[in-house]
This record gives C-alpha cells, structure tokens and sequence, in this order.
C-alpha cells in the first residue's frame, strides 16, 4: 500500500480511499477523489467516501463495530478517528513480548502509527464499546477504471519559469564562473607557496604569492556582489510570476471550489513559493557551478594520485546514497508540517477576525489553547523532521570526516615515503577540503529540488483544476436571448433541484419550477434554512443544478458565461463584503475609470450621500478591515450603491436591508421602486415592507414552493406566507 498524505486539513477521507486503491494496485490522484467525495469546507462525511468508493469499484459497508470483530481478512478499512479524521487500520498483530494485540494505522495527517489495544480503543471507539468503520471490497469495476494520471514535475518543468531572465542568467553564470577560475587558483598558489617560497626561504616569493592570493580572494568578494544583486531581480520577478499565475488562476474558478478550501490552506500555498525561488534562482546555479568545480578538482586530484582519487569517490558515494535514503520520509513529514502550518494560520486569521465575539462569549481561553494544541502537533512534525535531518547529517558528515581522514593519511604516508612534495600534500588537503562543498551542494540540490517539486505541485492543484468559464459560453445578451420567440420573456427554473454533498445528502431545493419574469419585482421569502439564498445563487451560476434546468428566455444558463452574466447583475448578498479601499472604489469595484454621475445617484439611491459628505475625505475615505469602522447599516447601504452604480439588467438583494432602521428603509426602498423600473429584480427579504409590492411573492419551505401570488393573494388564503408576517401584519396592515 502505498503512503498517501493529506494535502489539505479536509483531505484526510479522500487520503484514505487513495490508499486502500493501490492496495489492491490501482493509482488516484487524490483531486480526482476529492470530487468523487463531495468534500466541503468541514471535510467529507463518510457517507461523501462511501459513495465516492462504489464510484471507482468498490462494495464498501459501513457499521459500528467492536474492537473483536476487527481482523486481517476484513483489512484494509477505513475508521471514523477522534470523530473528526479519518484513518486506514491496515494490519493487527501480536507484541512478541507480551502477546498483546497491536494496531498498524496509517494516518494520513501523520504517517504510519503503531498503537496498543488501550490506545486504539481511546482514539476509535465512542458509543459504548462500539466505533465506525468502512469496510471496502473491490470489485471488477475498479480494474477497469481508467483514472487520470498525476503529473509528474521535471526538473525542466520547473526550469521553465527562467525562461523570461535568459540574460541575467548568463550573467549570473558568467560571475559564477570567474568566481569558479579564481577557487582554482588557490590549491597551485598554495603549492608554489610551500615548494617555491618556504621550502627555498625565498620571501619575495611568498610576498608574490600571498598578494596574488589576496588579489583573488577580493575578486572573488566583487563576483559574489555583483551575483547577489541580479539574484535578488531575478528572484523577486520569478515570485511575483509565480504567485500572480496562481492568483489568475484561483480567480477563474467556480465558487464551489473555494467551499471546500480553508484560508490557511490558501495562505501556506502562497508562502511555498519562496522555495520554489530559491531552487530556480540559487540552488540550480550554484549547484551547477559546483559541479564544474567538483570536475575541475577531480581532473586535478587525478594527476597529483588516482589511489586517493579512488578512496575519495568511493566514500562520496556511500555518503551520497545515504542521504539521498532518507529523503522520502522527508517528503511525507513536509506534507505533515505544511498541514499543520496552514491549520496555524486558520486559527490565527479566527482569533483575529472574530475577537469581538470572543470577548463576548468568553471564547478566548478555549481558541487559544486550541492553537496551542496546534503548536503541539507542528512541534511534533518538526520534532521528526530534526530527528531525520540529524541523522541523515550525522552519517553524512561521518563519512565525509572519515573521507578526508584515509586521504590525509595516505598523501601523508606518500610524503613519508618520498613520493610527494610536502606542497603537493598542502595542496590535495585543500583539494579535498574544496571538493566537499559541491558535494554538500549536490545533496541540498536534491533537497531544494524535492521541496520545490512539493510546493509547485501545491500550486499546480489549482492550475490544473477546471476554470468556470468555458469556450463555446456565449453573452448573456446573446441572439437566443434577445430576439423575439413568442414565449413570455425572463427566467425560467424548470424541475430544478440542488445538493450541497452529493446524491445521498438532503435536497437544499427540490423540484423547483418557477418563472421570473421580465422587468418586474419578484420576492422570495421563507424561514431559514429553506433555501432562499441557495436559489439566488443559481441564478448568479455559483452553483449549477444537480437536476433540472435554468433558462433566460430560451438561453440555457449552461451556455452563458458567468462572467459575462454578473456584469450584467447587480447584486447584494447577504454576506457581502467591503474591501479596504475607498468608498468611490468599493461602490465602482472594477470599472477602472469611474463615472462619478453614475456614483453621484448610487450615493443618492443608496441614501449614503449624507454620511459620506460629512467626512473629511469624503469619497477618498478608505473604509474596510485595515480603515475605518462602519456600521452594519452602512455596509448594507454602500453594497447596494454598488449594484446601483451597475445600472445593470437584472437586480438581486438578498436581505439587503435587513440592518437599517425603519426611516433608512423606507427612503431607500422608495428609491428603489424607480429603479427598478425596466429592469427584473429578485429580492430576498423577511420584512414585509420589502416584499408587499413586489409583482410576485415566492414562498419557500424546505427547499419547495409552497405558495405564488400577489400579496394580498396570499394573505387571504391564511397559509404559510401569512404565518411568515402574521406579526407585522398586525403592527402594519
């Protein structure tokens, strides 16, 4: 079975299934199952891995088992772990000592675990003396599936990012290798010092030769500088290419990617790409030049003596192999530690963003020491890693140490026995001193190399991830849209339904056949949780239907480009959100050169002018996580100058007034009614003064309509609708 660890803090199911898959020797890419397992941004149920598993062939059933039931002919399976992970239990044995049952997990958000009965029962069971667990069998079906193959990095793919910096490059090469010529330099110098000049008490001589030296030495100084300078405009460029790329990328994808992604997730991607700089634009070049180095050394060892030459490469080789053994169990903690870094980060971005509800629920003692429990787990992970890193560079560095002992003895004995000059042993002890150092490069190559290839393929999981807009998509104002086909204009729902987490969840909408139609007011309501911001997030194709389809006029919403569609939508969500800029900025978000007649009755639309005359930098004023502090009614107020400021053909406020105050509501809602004139409008609203005039009021219950009509249609009937306002109809009706 191979090892897969967890990308991501939600990937330990998929992790799970990856593994028992090459069990039984059929390979997934772990984004291939993801998909299958419907993950969300509170991981995958077991439901999401069982369903996920008969998908790709296997006969899986889930129970609740007792420890007893468990054995080897039942395994590998996978178990439900501290409730809140899942892992593989892929072997049960005997301690030869005590006889004892033991347990071999495989976590994939920690590695391979062996584990007592005790600790085992602590971790897995939870009811009684019951805990869960999947069993999977494989069928026909799996070796039949033809999953995509993972792509595997090359040291040119990586190389590739260069490309654009060939100049600097060589010029960087070129001061690596002056810088090279004057290394070589110093073992001849050192010899005529000791053969030349101390041997013949010739003081002019060594006064040559010791300026020579120092001659080098500061030319050397001067190549360094001057290396360093276009190592930084080098790297500096390759960063902001690489994580602009990621960013271009990540905007391109559809909304349901970002609900199974945590921001610390997001975050430790970004900050991996340091490593991938320092590989393209230090490690590659230096190890390069080092190999040069180490050549140029060895043609020169060879002509001093090839018996030393010999001993030399044979322990290089022994070192080489044993660091290059330990390096893929490195490969799996850095997964570990990149988890559990970006788990730190979720937990610092939660304990900042939500201190004032901490402090008001008395919240912060527990969200601290779950960060330090986090701590914990990050300090274990590098525990291991300088467990591993010690030892790979203790062997190392004894064999290195032990190297340069048998040479130095041997070019010692040949100087005993009259074979070679005492210069010539000077000169192959720095020889040998120099020749460590590339091979030092070469095995912090490999590891830079390893962690690039890591962080890259981190960042390659969002560039090889479908983008939202498709190439035969089409305008929303396109000729199937526009023209006159005989059928009643606007948006049609027709047996549409949706879920969150596949075929098996809770329907969020089902059967949903509505008509919106064009250039009229149409309000939803309904109680929470019924599925009214879900709706209006099929009409912005956040989300596509599981069943059914969504047509504008006679456009199927699969053919209109999402993007094209927004633009043409003015929006309020009930979560929107203020970004830290101006409040001209906000309100015109991404027109570059802003209308200030169309800002002019946003503000006034919005009932906003007023606050924003009375500061001083009135429009200029940046608002937002990092300016000033605005009310929740401000917000609201300043989200729907935006979608104002759209002009746009089709209006959507979901409980985009829920904040303000009676008096704030009602001018607004009366600027509203003009503007909306001409233009089909969707509102999402409790209050009743919102919907009462709407042309038509949609009640929702469970995910269903329940109830269509005008206002007072619907009051009179007494059902659900009038239930909803029951109270307001009695302060207002």
């Amino acid at each position: 079975m191979n090892f897969v660890p967890q990308h991501d803090q939600m990937d330990c199911g998929p992790a799970c299934l990856a593994m028992i898959a090459s069990h039984y020797g059929v390979d997934f890419t772990l984004q291939y199952l993801r998909d299958k397992s419907f993950i969300t941004r509170e991981g995958v149920s077991l439901l999401g891995i069982s369903e996920a598993a008969e998908k790709i062939g296997f006969k899986t059933v889930a129970a609740k088992s007792q420890i007893k039931n468990l054995n080897n002919s039942l395994l590998p399976c996978i178990l439900h772990w501290n409730q809140n992970h899942f892992v593989i239990l892929y072997k049960i044995s005997k301690n030869v000592l005590t006889g004892k049952p033991v347990f071999k997990i495989a976590d994939p958000g920690h590695g391979y675990i062996t584990l007592s009965e005790e600790k085992f029962e602590k971790n897995w069971i939870f009811d009684e003396d019951k805990g869960v667990v999947l069993f999977l069998e494989p069928t026909e079906d799996l070796y039949q599936q033809n999953p995509p193959k993972e792509k595997k990095l090359s040291i040119k793919f990586l190389l590739n990012h260069l490309k654009p910096y060939k100049k600097q490059m060589l010029q960087m090469l070129l001061l690596l290798l002056f810088g090279t010529i004057t290394t070589l330099v110093f073992p001849i110098l050192t010899q005529k010092l000791m053969d030349e000049g101390v041997s013949k008490k010739d003081l002019s001589v060594i006064s040559y030769i010791l300026i020579a030296q120092l001659a080098f030495f500061f030319g050397n100084i001067i190549f360094n500088i001057f290396r360093n300078w276009i190592m930084l405009i080098v790297g500096t460029n390759i960063n902001i290419r690489i994580i602009s790329d990621f960013l271009k990328k990540l905007l391109k994808l559809p909304i349901k990617f970002f609900d199974t992604k945590l921001m610390g997730d997001f975050n430790q991607r970004i900050q991996d790409h340091e490593r991938i700089e320092t590989f393209l634009t230090s490690q590659s070049l230096i190890t390069l030049f080092s190999a040069i180095t180490f050549s140029v050394f060895f043609a020169v060892l060879w002509y001093y003596d090839v018996t030393i030459l010999v001993v030399y490469i044979i322990l290089t080789l022994v070192s080489v192999i044993w660091s290059l053994f330990w390096m893929k169990k490195r490969k799996i903690l850095d997964y570990f530690r990149f988890q559990q870094r970006s788990e730190n980060q979720e937990s610092i971005y939660e304990i900042i963003n939500g201190v004032s509800e901490m402090k008001l629920n008395q919240f912060e003692n527990y969200k601290r020491e779950k960060w330090e429990e986090i701590q914990q787990k990050l300090f274990k992970t590098n525990i291991r890693i300088l467990k591993l890193d010690q030892v790979q560079l203790s062997g190392f560095e004894f064999i290195n140490q032990l190297k340069n002992i048998i040479v130095t003895f041997l070019a010692a004995s040949f100087v005993v026995k009259g074979s070679m000059t005492l210069g010539e042993l000077l000169s192959v002890s720095y020889i040998i001193g120099q020749m460590n150092s590339p091979v030092n490069e070469l095995i912090q190559f490999f590891r830079s190399l390893q962690d690039a290839k890591l962080s890259l393929s981190r960042l390659n999981e969002v560039q090889d991830h479908p983008e939202e807009e498709k190439e035969n998509q089409v305008p929303l104002l396109s000729k199937k849209y526009t023209e006159q086909n005989g059928i009643q204009r606007g948006v049609y729902f027709k047996n549409v339904s949706f879920q969150y987490e596949g075929p098996r969840s809770p329907y969020v909408l089902k059967d949903i056949d509505l008509f919106i139609p064009e250039g009229k007011v149409t309000a939803i309501v309904g109680a929470s949780g019924s599925g009214k911001s879900t709706l209006m997030k099929m009409f912005l194709k956040f989300y596509e239907p599981v069943n059914g389809e969504i047509y504008f006029n006679h456009l199927n919403s699969k053919d209109i480009s999402p993007k094209d569609l927004r633009k043409n939508c003015g929006t309020v969500m009930q979560d929107g959100f203020i970004f830290s800029d101006t409040i001209e900025r906000n309100i015109a978000a991404g027109d570059e050169n802003i209308d200030y007649d169309k800002l002019e009755k946003a503000l006034t639309t919005a009932n906003i002018k007023s606050f924003v005359e009375e500061l001083p930098l009135g429009l200029k004023t940046k608002i937002g996580a990092s300016g000033n502090g605005i009310s929740g009614g401000q917000k609201q107020r300043i989200l729907i100058a935006r979608a104002v400021y759209k002009d746009p053909k089709f209006i959507f406020f979901d409980e985009a007034t829920s904040a303000l105050d009676a008096d704030n509501e009602k001018v607004i809602h009366d600027n509203l009614q003009s503007f909306f004139h001409g233009k089909t409008a969707v509102i999402v609203a409790h209050r009743l003064s919102t919907v009462r005039n709407a042309d038509q009021i949609i009640v929702l219950k469970q995910g269903k309509i329940v109830e269509q009509g005008s206002h007072k249609e619907l009051v009179s009937k007494k059902s659900d609708y009038y239930h909803l306002v029951k109270n307001q109809l009695e302060l207002g009706d």
